[in-house]
């Protein structure tokens, strides 16, 4: 039997987390196919976990997270990509909610256990020139993007051997 005070604890949804990336890698073995919309939550709940931001849980919103500490006031959209084959290009994130009020997207990338290994975070405003460039080209869905475009204007904020990554140390503009 479930309570309201289960919803708020931490600790049982963790649990859930784990059990859902177990179950969704043993069913990918067992099926070659991925168990549909279970990447988004896992990644939802990574994001928050690792980067200290708290989820919003209203459809209503165009945005999945809210930042605290140094990302204060910031409106995520989280979005996840689980690489099983790393020589195959072309992967692709879902389409980003571009009519909507949201300041960043984040891009959570990972392993076919479902374990993040990466997670890069973009701004809106170089994300809709993004889009809108690749409006261009007929294979693109309006607000769409391949992961390697994302990687290509975002920048890493977080890895699995280095933790969370300070804005200070990462530079895409070094030349040196």
């Amino acid at each position: 039997m479930s309570d309201s005070s289960d919803h708020a604890n931490p600790y049982a949804v963790d649990r859930l987390i784990a059990e859902a990336r177990r179950l969704a890698a043993e069913y990918r073995r067992a099926t070659g196919t991925p168990l549909p919309g279970i990447s988004s939550e896992i990644a939802e709940n990574d994001a928050a976990r690792l980067l200290g931001l708290e989820l919003v849980k209203d459809p209503q919103q165009a945005h999945d997270a809210l930042g605290r500490g140094r990302r204060e006031g910031l409106r995520y959209q989280i979005k996840s990509r689980t690489i099983f084959d790393e020589s195959k290009s072309g992967h692709r994130i879902g389409q980003l909610k571009v009519d909507k009020e949201w300041d960043a997207v984040l891009l959570v990338l990972m392993d076919e256990d479902y374990e993040p290994f990466e997670i890069h975070e973009a701004d809106r405003e170089t994300l809709l020139e993004a889009v809108a460039e690749s409006a261009s080209s007929r294979r693109s869905k309006r607000g769409a993007l391949s992961v390697a475009k994302f990687k290509a204007i975002g920048r890493l904020v977080w890895t699995r051997e280095e933790g969370e990554i300070d804005d200070e140390i990462w530079d895409n503009q070094g030349g040196d």
